[in-house]
């Protein structure tokens, strides 16, 4: 006798099939109600059977007693109650001997759980009433976006800076996608469980709707094929130095909104000066692009109603507040922000819900983290920099923060020690 029991993770919501008895996954299944369930759930019943899940807590051998073999020698299982001992010793003779700034509880990670057992949030949870710990600041997913656009468009919540598919179906002529828009990644949702209705959107609605879609990328299926995108290849990381040689053909053509420049704008004046010379061929040499479509591109963009999207992705790289700040100086040169379906757009289909129309006011399950009384943090691309470096100096965001001197915890003889040297 089998039962299905409904429950719902980051790649949607989908029934269980499990054997009454055993309680063992047979199988799963997506929701009638949602259009393109993501394949990923049906890798499901092989990651709670397989070889590989740890069904127990383990330790290396040499935390519990010295074998000359750090870091080498194989895990093995203990109990609960055993695996808890160690967490809180380790814990408490830190926080004695240290004190909670030397706590690191930056955990990084979506975990599949949602919201409410989300690992992280749980993890902060607890350290916040253990007396605090070190946090992270900013994400690997749009970490220099959101550093960079509080000094742009002052305000830094990247997930909301997009323009939703029913304005892009009603509105928009023309969407140049710089690093396009994967229809793989609008499977998953962070902490929570939305309709997959992404492919629709684009295969059926976006081009029914005749909009025009310019694929920029190194990869040409960056968008999927169901669109008839235009795809325009590119060096990697030169995104910048082509929306440059864009903005150049508009102003030297005399088809920028200057009006616009003028009255919502700031710096154009200096953004113009430093146009001299970045024309369409220099940026071609950069990015390898064709000078002539470059320039055919910037007036296809400045006839019609254009949006610009950036993906995630492209920020993910040295100097990657770069193309985000020049997604926005392109769409202003354009003076089509604040119209629908024209401007700029950070994330179009990074994740499941981003741009799908939204039901508010229905509030999820989760639990408050509380207030933590340890204020240091530090950069989440730079806790190597952290462990490796204690007490360095680096400049972060206009000022100069202090590594905290995070505890490294070793063992040996089945009594843990302290250092924050590695070895």
């Amino acid at each position: 006798m089998t039962e299905h029991i409904q429950t719902a993770s980051h790649w949607g919501v989908y029934s269980v099939e499990t054997d009454r008895a055993t309680h063992e996954i047979r199988g799963v299944d997506g929701v009638s109600y949602d259009p393109h369930p993501s394949p990923i759930q049906a890798s499901l019943p092989e990651t709670v059977h397989g070889r590989l899940r740890i069904d127990q807590p383990y330790v290396r051998e040499g935390y519990l007693r010295s074998t000359g073999r750090r870091g080498a020698d194989a895990y093995v299982p203990i109990s609960w109650e055993e695996a808890l001992d160690l967490v809180a010793t380790a814990l408490l003779e830190t926080r004695e001997k240290h004190g909670n700034e030397s706590i690191y509880g930056g955990s990084y990670g979506w975990a599949s759980a949602g919201r409410l057992h989300h690992s992280p949030s749980v993890l902060k949870r607890f350290l916040a009433h253990f007396g605090g710990y070190v946090d992270k600041t900013g994400n690997h997913s749009f970490g220099a976006a959101a550093g960079i656009m509080p000094y742009v468009v002052g305000r830094s919540d990247i997930s909301n800076l997009v323009v939703p598919w029913p304005e892009v179906v009603e509105h928009t002529k023309l969407l140049v996608m710089f690093g396009g828009a994967p229809l793989k990644n609008a499977q998953i949702d962070s902490g929570g469980a939305v309709n997959h209705e992404n492919p629709d959107w684009y295969a059926k609605k976006t081009r029914a709707a005749g909009v025009d879609v310019v694929c920029i990328s190194p990869y040409q299926h960056d968008v999927v094929e169901t669109v008839a995108p235009r795809w325009i290849p590119i060096r990697p990381n030169t995104d910048t130095a082509l929306m440059i040689g864009l903005a150049h053909t508009l102003v030297s053509e005399r088809r920028h909104d200057l009006e616009f420049l003028h009255e919502h704008c700031e710096g154009f004046p200096e953004f113009e000066r430093y146009l001299l010379g970045h024309d369409a061929s220099w940026a071609s040499r950069i990015t390898g692009v064709p000078e002539e479509t470059i320039i055919d591109l910037a007036r296809q963009m400045a006839s019609t109603r254009t949006l610009v999207n950036t993906a995630w992705a492209v920020q993910r790289a040295d100097h990657g507040e770069q193309p985000v700040w020049m997604t926005v100086a392109l769409a202003a040169v354009l003076g089509q922000i604040g119209l629908p379906g024209g401007g700029f757009s950070l994330g179009l289909g990074a994740v499941s819900g981003i741009a799908l129309p939204r039901t508010t006011g229905i509030p999820r399950p989760k639990l408050p983290l509380d207030s933590n009384p340890v204020k240091a943090t530090v950069p989440v691309a730079r806790v190597t920099d952290l462990l490796l470096h204690p007490g360095e100096e680096i400049e972060h965001n206009g000022r100069v923060i202090t590594f905290p001197d995070i505890e490294l915890i070793y063992s040996a003889g089945g009594k843990p020690f302290f250092t924050t040297t590695p070895t």
